[in-house]
């Protein structure tokens, strides 16, 4: 694995883990990366925490993210099925410290 990348890991509905090579060097959030390896996130208000449409549950790393915002909380709370784990994959920056973090997409 290259100096720039974190491995995250993706549960699939089935259960199964899809390891993921990302870049820290880019800017990018997780929301951005899911979405260009083709995951189903829909990021209607593209990023800005307005929609709730790129959310994602934590099981595993949640003590390696960043407080969350009372923006994303806010919006958080509208969903019906929020669970303690959920954030907003949009307003999680890619960061060496999320190195091994996995994540399902909320509802699958």
């Amino acid at each position: 694995m290259e100096e720039n990348n974190i491995t995250v890991h993706v549960q699939n509905p089935d259960g199964t883990l899809t390891s993921l090579e990302a870049p820290v060097d880019m800017g990018l959030s997780l929301m951005e990366y899911l979405k260009a390896c083709e995951y189903d996130i829909l990021a209607t208000c593209g990023g800005m925490a307005l929609c709730a449409t790129c959310c994602v549950d934590v099981l595993e790393g949640e003590e390696k993210l960043n407080e969350m915002t009372d923006d994303e909380y806010a919006m958080l709370d509208t969903l019906p099925d929020l669970l303690p784990n959920s954030r907003l994959a949009c307003q999680l920056q890619l960061n060496p410290a999320m190195d091994g973090l996995i994540v399902k997409l909320h509802g699958t």
